[in-house]
């Protein structure tokens, strides 16, 4: 008992001295100081629950704001409620969407956050003597830290060099590398000292580090168009494991407790899940029933299912199917379209028992044969199976579709940066 309180004082604790300072300071005798949490391989835990709380907890969070940014943009739902003015802009786009947009305040804000705090834990880590402990702990930080960067790099043109006042600006695709040199200095300290057990027992369950770190690096290495180097990283992730970001009664589904519980911001758009005609889901195809069920009674008849069903489910950092896909991508676009088709088959026929969270989609195989029609089957699929992921404002770009199938490219810079930033670049046009 005394061990949980710890972790969740240090937690508390780390949520604090991360925000701006008042004259009065206020002294709790009976928790840590700052040092000690910094100082102590426990205390360092509980800063990687805090720094995961903020990424991937609440309406505020970053996980919250990349799923419906996105799915708004890109058409994957459809506004329940215009009184939610955050949504209510991002479901028009264009310019409607405008630097007041609270959710994407709250990326912008809590992604810097995310990257400060564990910038903070993988420096303190170097200093344990127990150095698989350390391996732990930067592994965890750096996977957080590495997916507010890619966040960051996905929906802004231009993201921050560091943290800080009056920082520069660096292009996203720099956003990019940073994040994959931020998993290789993680993969290096594993190489070198193995994650301990000790770490293991201590830390929050639901993640698995290696392969997530791989799967990470896969990720970012095909959105900056490394394809060779994409599939070296997707082949190293056992596809037969989960990682996830699991949530309980009190830490709740952020999606769940905002969306889904409420039917009162957002729905799925419908069984096309936002795809157009010639692109949509077959009726037969088992991914509509696994992300959406239907309500027979209340409007819309569309509701949301998938990751963000209960207030419990997990919410996956990377599907081992998107990584199956990376394969067929990287393949494809390196002229191997034996292997794209192959890979992108595997996707095409898996049956729900087969994948690790249950997703299948149970049809025939594909018989594309030319890099352009496996590469728009590659898309089609990565729509479906990667639903609202995140991802698929990234991909539209990649794959060159037509901006009336989006309601924006990139957002604003939000005005809690630009206010105090006099480096903040122009917004985009669209």
């Amino acid at each position: 008992m005394k061990k949980i309180q710890y972790i969740i004082q240090s937690a508390f604790l780390l949520g604090i001295v991360s925000l701006t300072s008042c004259k009065k300071e206020f002294v709790n005798p009976n928790a840590p100081t700052t040092d000690q949490v910094f100082s102590s391989s426990r205390g360092l835990v509980g800063a990687n629950i805090g720094i995961q709380r903020t990424f991937s907890f609440g309406g505020a969070s970053v996980l919250y704001g990349v799923v419906t940014a996105n799915a708004f943009t890109t058409n994957e739902v459809i506004l329940m409620n215009s009184g939610n003015i955050a949504e209510f802009q991002l479901s028009r786009g264009g310019a409607n969407v405008d630097p007041t947009n609270a959710i994407l305040g709250n990326i912008w804000t809590n992604s810097n956050k995310v990257i400060y705090d564990a910038n903070t834990v993988i420096k303190a880590a170097e200093s344990l003597n127990d150095k698989g402990y350390a391996s732990g702990l930067i592994a965890h930080a750096s996977i957080l830290k590495a997916m507010a960067i890619g966040s960051m790099s996905m929906f802004w043109e231009k993201v921050p060099s560091t943290t800080g006042t009056n920082v520069t600006f660096l292009d996203r695709s720099n956003g990019f590398a940073n994040a994959i040199a931020t998993i290789d200095n993680a993969l290096s300290k594993i190489s070198a000292n193995p994650i301990s057990a000790s770490y293991v027992s201590d830390a929050v369950a639901g993640i698995d580090y290696v392969n997530t770190l791989h799967a990470l690096k896969a990720r970012y290495l095909l959105f900056s168009g490394k394809y060779a180097d994409a599939l070296t990283a997707a082949n190293l992730v056992d596809l037969t494991k989960r990682s996830t970001f699991n949530y309980d009664a009190v830490s709740t589904n952020p999606i769940f407790t905002v969306a889904t519980a409420t039917n009162n911001v957002y729905q799925p758009v419908d069984s096309t899940l936002g795809l157009p005609a010639a692109l949509a889901p077959t009726a037969g195809d088992g991914r509509i029933a696994f992300y959406t069920s239907i309500n027979t009674t209340v409007l819309p008849r569309f509701r949301i299912n998938g990751f963000y069903n209960t207030t419990t489910t997990g919410i996956p950092l990377y599907l081992p199917s998107e990584i199956t896909l990376i394969k067929a991508e990287a393949s494809a676009r390196t002229g191997n379209l034996s292997a794209a088709l192959t890979e992108l088959n595997k996707v095409i026929t898996k049956t729900t028992a087969a994948d690790p969270f249950r997703i299948g989609a149970n049809l025939p195989a594909s018989t594309a044969s030319t890099a352009d029609a496996i590469l728009t089957e590659i898309y089609k699929n990565r729509c479906i199976e990667l639903f609202m992921s995140g991802l698929k404002l990234e991909d539209m770009r990649r794959f060159g579709r037509a901006n009336a199938e989006r309601k924006r490219n990139f957002f604003p810079y939000p005005f809690r940066e630009r206010d105090g930033n006099i480096n903040t670049p122009a917004d985009p046009s669209f």
